[in-house]
């Protein structure tokens, strides 16, 4: 049996109506992986949606647990592969997108993971439009989040040097992630080309805890860029506000 490549996790709450999609894009990527889904105690269809795949799955179970951040963490520590990601259920990869990544991390040796570009897709409307992404730069990084987590790939020796995703963040651990990737291991990578789409949907924690999202994101570039762009400050009525109107 091939070993695998990548070691995928799946954490996912009371997610059944997307499960299967983001499943099932997952194992269309024609290279070696191993599946870990890390359900926090569902009570609508997920466990049937687990079960179906359950043959194909390196592993998964179903109780509370402490959070996202922790369950991705575990289902990371439960796989061997030299490359790790997580896929947040409501999620999807494109076709070949974990190829893409895995090509591009193999052809930079010194970086410690690679990002791509993904697709907003709004579930009310069913219309997407491109993630805002950059190349990695310490002043953009602080501006936004230039980076987009389902289009991440990155190497197992990186997130252990780093110890994971804190699981003491509930909004932005994808955020503080990739800064302790940066100033412990290194800058990211970006590559120009779509590997993965975020599914904008009522029940996102970004869209119904906004003003905790933002709060989070704000106290993450505090600690780590050492103040907080004014940026941040003016835009943040915008978001929290404005844009709760457009998606409700």
């Amino acid at each position: 049996m091939t070993s695998p490549l990548i070691t995928v996790a799946v954490p996912s709450f009371n997610q059944g109506q997307f499960l299967d999609q983001a499943l099932a894009s997952i194992f269309s990527q024609k290279i070696p992986i191993e599946v870990f889904v890390l359900d926090a105690g569902s009570t609508d269809n997920s466990l049937a949606v687990i079960k179906k795949w359950g043959n194909r799955l390196a592993g998964w179970r179903s109780h509370p647990d402490e959070g996202q951040a922790a369950a991705i963490n575990e289902g990371i520590a439960n796989g061997r592969a030299p490359y790790v990601c997580w896929l947040n259920s409501d999620d999807f990869y494109l076709p070949d997108g974990l190829s893409n990544m895995l090509y591009e991390l193999e052809k930079h040796p010194g970086v410690p993971a690679v990002y791509g570009r993904s697709w907003n897709f709004q579930e009310k409307s069913g219309r997407r439009r491109p993630v805002w992404t950059e190349p990695f730069e310490e002043r953009r990084l602080a501006l936004r989040c230039i980076i987009s987590q389902p289009a991440t790939l990155i190497r197992r020796s990186a997130w252990e040097a780093v110890e994971g995703a804190d699981p003491r963040l509930q909004m932005c651990m994808d955020y503080d992630l990739w800064w302790r990737l940066y100033k412990q291991v290194g800058p990211m990578l970006m590559f120009d080309k779509y590997v993965a789409v975020n599914r904008e949907h009522l029940h996102t924690k970004t869209r119904s805890r906004r003003r905790d999202h933002y709060r989070e994101a704000m106290a993450t570039v505090r600690q780590h860029y050492g103040r907080v762009p004014l940026k941040w400050w003016l835009y943040q009525p915008y978001a929290v506000w404005f844009k709760s109107i457009l998606y409700c």
